[in-house]
């Protein structure tokens, strides 16, 4: 067990968390580190790059959904009682979202908006775009873990809920963990409510691949920040140059895996604890999981929902699939 109460930790209450699992995981065998640490401020700006870019289909793909379908997902998720509360897990710059809350809006729905957000950076920045752009929009924004988040957050008395988890969210858990994940997120649910859950469907390899392998060079550098924001907000000495990025996709498990590689032998001292690294040793950083419509058909039976309806893509590249609780 890591003790916290030594000289070399330094740091306020906020990074405690993440100093705990940048250490307790670089101590695994294979190392690991979670993805959910991307997101600081210049990781926020390089995923936004991505999104952009013309590898990386998913963000065009959900966006298509978004643009061409809007009012088709508004009749599924309004019925007859229209009180509701959205809330959106991970929003991200609501790039694809606010064309939903816009089509609620012009429909004079009666709904409560709540994007909730690991970066504080994003709901932030969420505060000037949404009233901007949906000046009528009631929303409340949450910082933190999602479950945490909706543990602490006082729901509307009653109303009913549909929740949003969009583009890789669930891409980059495991099955397991995805299936984990969905039988937590029921817990928070009542019968009636539904929730809009994306999913990356299989295709062809060479695609996938490329997706996170783009020509650019803006997954490596997206990657590699997150050794810069450890150096950074947990006094640590990576020499980022030592590191490069690596990915593979296995069409066999739908598996796409991002990785850090170790150029050298050397040694990181992270506020004073020292982690080895071998030649060529590998940082697992990020998995993005694609799935077949049977496995998340049964993903939704397995934890207490009903595959109600999917709307996918012209290309049927990505899927947003809704769902009801049972």
């Amino acid at each position: 067990m890591i003790s916290i109460e030594t000289d070399e930790y330094r740091f306020a209450t906020k990074n405690k968390d993440f100093y705990l699992d940048v250490i307790q995981s670089l101590k695994e065998t294979p190392k690991r580190l979670s993805s959910k640490y991307f997101y600081d401020k210049k990781g926020d700006g390089l995923f936004e790059a991505i999104m952009m870019s013309p590898d990386y289909y998913l963000t065009r793909c959900e966006m298509e959904i978004f643009t061409c379908q809007a009012k088709q997902i508004v009749e599924r998720i309004t019925g007859q009682n229209s009180d509701f509360e959205l809330i959106e897990l991970g929003p991200g710059n609501c790039a694809k979202s606010i064309h939903l809350l816009s089509a609620l809006v012009n429909a004079n729905v009666s709904f409560n908006y709540v994007p909730i957000d690991i970066s504080e950076n994003v709901i932030s920045e969420l505060q000037s775009f949404l009233p901007e752009n949906a000046p009528d929009l009631q929303f409340n924004g949450l910082v933190g873990d999602y479950f945490d988040a909706l543990a602490h957050h006082c729901l509307l008395p009653g109303a009913r809920k549909v929740v949003m988890c969009l583009g890789g969210n669930i891409g980059n858990m495991t099955i397991a963990e995805a299936n984990r994940f969905c039988k937590a997120l029921r817990s928070y649910l009542q019968p009636g409510d539904q929730c809009i859950i994306g999913f990356d469907l299989v295709k062809h390899p060479a695609i996938i691949k490329q997706a996170y392998d783009d020509r650019d060079g803006l997954t490596r550098e997206f990657n590699l920040n997150l050794l810069a924001r450890i150096n950074r907000e947990l006094d640590a000495d990576f020499k980022i140059d030592q590191f490069d990025h690596y990915c593979s996709y296995d069409p066999l498990t739908g598996s796409a895996k991002s990785y850090l590689v170790s150029l050298s032998e050397m040694s990181v001292n992270i506020s004073g604890v020292s982690i080895p690294f071998e030649k060529d040793e590998c940082i697992w950083t990020e998995i993005s999981q694609k799935y077949s419509r049977d496995q998340i058909h049964q993903i939704a039976a397995d934890n207490g929902f009903i595959h109600v309806v999917e709307f996918v893509d012209s290309k049927s590249w990505f899927m947003d699939a809704l769902w009801t609780v049972v």
